[in-house]
């Protein structure tokens, strides 16, 4: 049997290579996530195609590729864009109102299309309000991966000071609540990365069944991410620290995220401007996406710019912080090796952390990490045991867990050790996806009474029967 899936990604920016990573805070981890998953799909023999629907955008501020209604990415994978809003890229929280549009676009492609799939898979919550329409009118199972949760956003951004009217106004949270909820309701299989996510962020839904929870965790693309680093890319990344930094030796405490308030890279810089033994003994490197300018970038990264360069200043951190305005997707792995290489450590301080596939990639460089004790990191640091967690709330803590990483060179290398084997052993694409297939075939043969000739006469017509009625 031979399936065909569709893909929901209608936001951020994604293409078939150099992905841009970090650019603003519509791009990232799911970018790569939903991008690894399609490409790893198509590599399994029982898959004969996967296509990834996505917005068209028509803007003089971002590349031409995102212009293109179709991209070949591989064998049996190809990005579909569509139409949907003004021609100029927009951030996630401003797509609410045209994703009817978009609906209506896909149930006319599909009429005029005999390539229905198999399965839809629909990623975050503007994904998952589309994503139910069509399964329901094309009569196809839904998958749904929230990758970020309204509800749990909400309860940490509230605890962090917000007023309710802030997050309305900033994120449309009732409009993104509501509609994970009906992506809850009516999905038939609900892919998360952690037990811990299942069991503590889905369940704050009325509409979530624990039943239709499926823990697959992500993988890691083991021929990027590995130990073993060369003089070549160590003098690179030098080259782009030097200018920040007094002794760029010294080894550096490594954040690479996106400038958005949930990461919480503010507090990283005051628990490492309160102590007296990081700022004598590290560097810290924050690498946080691309900018010419921050006067062009959104609202929310101008203001998190703003509150590191304060913190920077307050505690006169010149010389001991590095912030590059540019990176290439292709440095990332060089930047952890190049970590790793002068004995550092990998920071997480988010506030909150669905999974943390940073974490994975730092570790399979032999990179130990410190991370929030929230959500994904807790099972990571489980199953791996390479790095220490923190209550990132609490900035004294922080400080003491920061200088606690930094001061045992014998428990480093045992973390660093415990992170490449911990990683290979249990975080791979190709377990993901046969787990991932695994989980759907046994799902629906089972919950539907199927025989296997049922199944394979039904997914080589391209017919969706095998969905439980809704």
């Amino acid at each position: 049997m031979r399936f065909k899936f569709l893909h929901l990604h209608l936001h951020g920016l994604i293409r078939s290579n150099n992905l841009e990573l970090g650019r603003d805070a519509d791009t990232g981890g799911q970018t790569q996530y939903v991008l690894e998953l399609v490409k790893s799909l198509a590599n399994i023999s029982e898959v004969d195609q996967v296509d990834l629907v996505t917005r068209l955008i028509k803007d003089s501020k971002v590349d031409d590729d995102y212009s293109q209604e179709e991209e070949f990415v591989e064998p049996g994978v190809k990005i579909l864009r569509f139409k949907f809003g003004p021609n100029k890229y927009l951030r996630k929280e401003l797509l609410w109102p045209y994703l009817d549009h978009l609906t209506e676009n896909l149930i006319s492609y599909y009429k005029n299309n005999n390539n229905k799939p198999n399965f839809i898979h629909a990623h975050y919550a503007d994904a998952g309000y589309v994503g139910v329409k069509l399964s329901k009118y094309l009569n196809v199972p839904l998958i749904f991966t929230g990758h970020s949760l309204g509800r749990e956003k909400k309860r940490k951004l509230l605890d962090a000071g917000l007023k309710t009217n802030q997050l309305e106004n900033l994120y449309f949270m009732s409009k993104r609540i509501a509609a994970e909820e009906k992506a809850l309701n009516s999905a038939d299989i609900v892919v998360t990365s952690t037990k811990q996510e299942s069991v503590y962020q889905y369940s704050q839904y009325y509409s979530f069944s624990p039943h239709k929870a499926k823990v697959i965790p992500p993988g890691v693309d083991h021929n990027k991410f590995h130990h073993i680093h060369s003089t070549t890319e160590t003098a690179e990344i030098d080259n782009m620290m030097n200018p920040f930094l007094k002794d760029s030796t010294k080894p550096p405490l490594l954040t690479i995220s996106r400038a958005v308030r949930r990461k919480n890279i503010p507090s990283l810089i005051e628990a490492f401007g309160r102590s007296e033994k990081l700022k004598r003994k590290t560097n810290l490197i924050l690498i946080l996406g691309c900018r010419e300018s921050t006067s062009k970038l959104e609202p929310q990264q101008k203001d998190v710019f703003h509150n590191i360069f304060e913190m920077i200043d307050k505690y006169n951190l010149y010389g001991k912080v590095a912030y590059p305005k540019k990176h290439l997707p292709s440095q990332i792995p060089s930047l952890y090796r190049w970590a790793a290489s002068r004995g550092g450590v990998f920071v997480n301080p988010a506030l909150t952390e669905p999974f943390g596939l940073t974490l994975l990639e730092a570790s399979s460089c032999g990179l130990p990490i410190i991370s929030t004790n929230d959500g994904g990191p807790k099972e990571i640091r489980s199953k791996c045991e390479n790095g220490l967690l923190v209550d990132v709330t609490d900035i004294n803590a922080l400080k003491l867990i920061l200088e606690k990483g930094i001061s045992n060179n014998n428990q480093w290398k045992l973390w660093s050790r415990n992170g490449i084997e911990g990683v290979n052993r249990h975080y791979s694409w190709n377990t993901h996806v046969r787990n991932y297939l695994s989980i759907l075939k046994e799902n629906f043969s089972r919950s539907n009474s199927y025989s296997s000739s049922d199944i394979k006469e039904s997914c080589l017509k391209g017919s969706s029967s095998l969905i439980k009625p809704h």
